[in-house]
């Protein structure tokens, strides 16, 4: 006789309860499945509720009919599933009641007027904002429309990026622009400001414009406690910055981004080096010119160059710069990062000031003089750099990860998807709380 097989008693073997505990949904009884020409699962299911209550009266409900919806669900063993839910149709039995009719609902399986089942909604919202994959990408893998996955990322997202603890007290605030989208008619670049928290590098927020009343509406709504704690703002050299700074937070210590100061030092030696070349040359630099050869060695740090790099650049400059304003320019540039060397704030102030007094002089060349006059008008901001050593580089490396997920993207036209996942991107979000949404 064929021996009987033995299977652990813990082991249930009822298919159907087999199939009820794979879907994994709570008092919910599987009805049937089915596989579809393009290998997708149909899967139907009902809810185990026999009676229900007026919303209005209270009183028992009888059963009106029934009403099949489709879900988008998560995919079982490689395979796309749609959940066709068979909801119960309920009416009052009194007359005078206002409520009339109603369809069941349940939240642990789908939100109301939601195309796509709850978990798969917080697995798409894991996978575009947490792990910066694309909308297409996930909706091709959930087999369904692009639509479908992106309002299901902004409606579980929006809930955890605008949650009141994401971010609490800040000490250090940056703020910068990024490019968001270019439209039509004349093609003219949009721009949002980023919001860091230069301290823990996260990303408070992104509003429209470079600077101007949203940057200063979104501080005034953070309240006085919040904004007294913050001692310092960074920023690069931009009017338009200082002004929300100094309208809004007018206590803080502003500091400008070393990174911005020495590239505009190195911006105004290239333009002299160009206007030169245009003048002794007649003509845009060939790779032939003495100072197009030299383009180079002009934006290296000093102490980078080789004793032979140091030669061929000199020579260059003395070749192909004969009024000497190249060189003066070059100087400048190297004057302004050595400000940087100095740890008193003090003594970088008083360099600063003979600096700036030394370029503005009228023998200078006029790119020179304007560097004076930027120096000269921001010399407490550069110099703050010396006590706080705060920069702007936190808010350069925020600007990195949203332009990742524009990347990702291939771009935005919408700012309220643009917002949302870069804030679940790098606005660090607490996504412990997407359960509870």
């Amino acid at each position: 006789m064929p021996q009987i097989r033995k299977f652990p008693s813990l082991l249930d073997t009822d298919p159907v309860k087999v199939l009820e505990l794979l879907v994994g949904l709570e008092s919910v009884s599987v009805l049937g499945a089915i596989r579809r020409a393009d290998d997708s699962i149909e899967l139907h299911i009902q809810t185990n509720a026999s009676v229900a209550g007026c919303r209005g009266c209270g009183t028992f409900a009888k059963l009106k009919g029934w009403r099949i919806v489709n879900f988008v669900d998560l995919p079982s063993f490689g395979s796309p599933v749609s959940l066709s839910w068979h909801k119960r149709r309920w009416r009052c039995a009194e007359a005078t009641c206002p409520v009339g009719s109603w369809t069941e609902e349940d939240c642990r399986i789908a939100a109301p007027r939601c195309k796509m089942t709850d978990r798969a909604g917080r697995y798409v919202t894991r996978a575009v904002g947490q792990a910066g994959r694309s909308v297409n990408e996930v909706a091709r893998e959930l087999g369904c429309d692009w639509h479908t996955v992106n309002d299901a990322v902004v409606a579980y997202g929006a809930a955890l990026i605008d949650h009141p603890d994401r971010f609490s007290e800040v000490t250090a605030l940056g703020l910068d622009e990024t490019a968001f989208v270019r439209q039509a008619p004349y093609f003219k670049t949009n721009y949002v400001t980023s919001i860091v928290d230069v301290g823990a590098g996260q990303l408070l927020d992104i509003v429209p414009g470079r600077g101007g009343q949203e940057s200063k509406a979104w501080l005034a709504k953070q309240g006085q406690i919040w904004k007294a704690a913050i001692t310092h703002g960074t920023l690069d050299l931009s009017s338009a910055y200082k002004s929300v700074f100094t309208s809004e937070l007018p206590h803080v210590t502003l500091v400008a981004d070393p990174f911005h100061v020495v590239k505009l030092a190195t911006s105004k030696l290239d333009e002299v080096r160009r206007r030169v070349q245009t003048e002794t040359m007649g003509h845009r630099g060939h790779k032939v010119d003495p100072l197009y050869r030299a383009r180079r060695l002009l934006a290296m740090a000093e102490e980078r160059l080789s004793s032979d790099g140091k030669t061929k650049l000199l020579s260059l400059i003395e070749a192909g710069d004969p009024k000497g304003e190249v060189a003066t320019a070059w100087h400048a540039k190297e004057a302004v990062r050595e400000l940087y060397g100095h740890q008193d704030q003090a003594l970088a102030l008083r360099w600063l000031d003979e600096l700036s007094a030394d370029l503005t002089d009228g023998i200078r060349p006029p790119e020179v003089r304007s560097l004076g006059r930027t120096l000269k008008r921001w010399r407490l901001e550069i110099t703050a750099w010396h006590d706080c050593h705060y920069s702007n580089g936190p808010t350069e490396a925020m600007n990195n990860l949203i332009k990742r997920v524009k990347r990702v993207a291939f771009g935005f036209t919408s700012f309220t998807n643009y917002r949302v996942r870069a804030l679940l991107y790098a606005g660090k979000p607490d996504w412990s709380l997407l359960p509870s949404i």
